[in-house]
């Protein structure tokens, strides 16, 4: 090894490593792929393998004119109203992974890596714009327009992870849907695109996507990247090559094959086995990451009947079940689902950040440890527990699909616990 080259190998040792994005994976299918005029949404949210997922409910909300919001690491102003939302979020953090809100609008973060480097500020995470989507936008497209200006005004940055030791930072790309078109945004800083869906099946996962459609987009995005010498101008604008790394832009979801297999029969089982789907890695359960929690949501064309979302509020979905929720009248709080609340106190919120890690497991997490011991440790016990547990989903299944070829109105009454029902059923089985 000549002087130049163990020269070039010292400097480069002292460049921050760049982190991998974990591998997670969000799909949409609209008409006529999806099964009786259903829009149908899934995610799987990989994280790393310790860190706990929790489903929380917040009601909609009027709030002070002046008032702010604290977000994970940020205080912004908040607005005048806020939706009401269900989350599935890491439970360190203010904002979620994924989820909906009342209009029947979801909302999926993926971390990316671009060629420009994340900020390790702390701004907004993608997360935090996730939650601020769904309170604030009664559609996708509302959500979108939410999720960009507050991109613009108060940039993304910070920790991704409740690590002490290092620092993981990512941009930000998002899947937001609703009863009649999807929109895949994809960010670099507070530089973003964004490609309308109305039709078909789409895939994202932590790599970018959108190449030269583009129905939206930041007004300074092309002169950024002109004055930064990625895209000389004359050639069609490709978003996803001016900036991924290397070949990073690449398809890489092999989910959407086996859903546009269904041809027009994606259904909400149909997606909850692409979720499960170890062999494709949909489903992820490696060394750094596992699919901490995963989400289905059914919405219906027709504003008449109820959109239905499935969480499962435990990792790995191909052991866990999907468990319906609605939005209706007088929603309670799932304890059972919600990790505890350490206030100040907790080392998230204090400044270092991260010095302790708290037990953040909730009730239903716990007995899921304890069921996965059983299925590793006891193959027969384990098959059995693993029967019970599919059966009771396929009869939440089989209700909402009754509920959904109603034509009366549906009364509230008959869902409003229908989430926590099947939360007490799960836990019966554990004990």
């Amino acid at each position: 090894m000549n002087n130049k080259t163990s020269l070039v190998l010292l400097m480069l040792s002292f460049l921050p490593r760049m982190a991998a994005a974990p591998p997670s994976y969000c799909f949409v299918a609209f008409p006529p792929c999806s099964k009786d005029g259903l829009v149908v949404f899934g995610k799987n949210s990989a994280r790393p393998r310790d860190e706990v997922q929790e489903v929380v409910y917040f009601a909609a909300a009027e709030h002070e004119p002046g008032s702010k919001v604290e977000c994970t690491y940020i205080e912004i102003e908040q607005v005048p109203r806020t939706h009401a939302v269900v989350l599935s979020r890491p439970s360190w953090l203010w904002g979620a992974e994924m989820g909906a809100n009342e209009h029947g609008v979801c909302v999926a973060n993926e971390a990316v890596v671009t060629r420009e480097p994340a900020s390790e500020s702390e701004a907004l995470l993608g997360m935090d714009l996730v939650r601020l989507g769904l309170e604030r936008g009664a559609t996708a497209k509302e959500a979108l327009d939410v999720i960009v200006a507050l991109l613009e005004e108060h940039g993304q940055g910070g920790n991704y992870y409740e690590d002490g030791s290092s620092c993981h930072t990512f941009q930000s790309a998002f899947l937001i849907v609703d009863r009649n078109e999807a929109w895949i945004l994809e960010t670099s800083g507070k530089y973003w695109a964004a490609e309308k869906i109305t039709e078909g099946v789409k895939c994202i996962c932590n790599q970018l996507s959108l190449t030269t459609k583009i129905d939206a987009e930041h007004p300074e995005l092309r002169n950024y990247v002109k004055s930064q010498g990625w895209w000389n101008g004359d050639s069609d604008f490709n978003f996803s090559e001016v900036f991924s790394l290397a070949d990073d832009h690449l398809a890489c979801c092999s989910g959407r094959e086996s859903l546009e297999k269904q041809g027009g029969d994606v259904s909400a089982q149909a997606m909850i086995d692409v979720l499960r789907d170890k062999d494709s890695g949909v489903c992820v359960d490696s060394e750094s990451f596992l699919t901490t929690a995963s989400i289905v949501s059914v919405l219906p064309q027709d504003p008449s009947f109820p959109c239905i979302h499935y969480f499962t509020g435990t990792p790995d979905p191909s052991r866990s079940i999907f468990k319906p929720f609605i939005f209706v009248d007088d929603v309670k709080l799932v304890p059972k689902v919600q990790s505890p609340s350490f206030g100040n106190d907790d080392p998230a919120k204090k400044i270092p950040r991260f010095q302790e890690k708290p037990d953040r497991r909730h009730e239903l997490y716990k007995a899921h440890e304890w069921a996965r011991s059983l299925l590793e440790n006891d193959q027969d016990k384990g098959q059995k527990l693993m029967r019970i547990m599919l059966d009771l989903e396929k009869q939440g299944l089989e209700a909402m699909e009754d509920i959904l070829s109603r034509t009366e109105i549906l009364d509230p009454a008959e869902v409003v616990d229908l989430f926590y029902d099947c939360v007490d059923t799960e836990l019966k089985f554990f004990k």
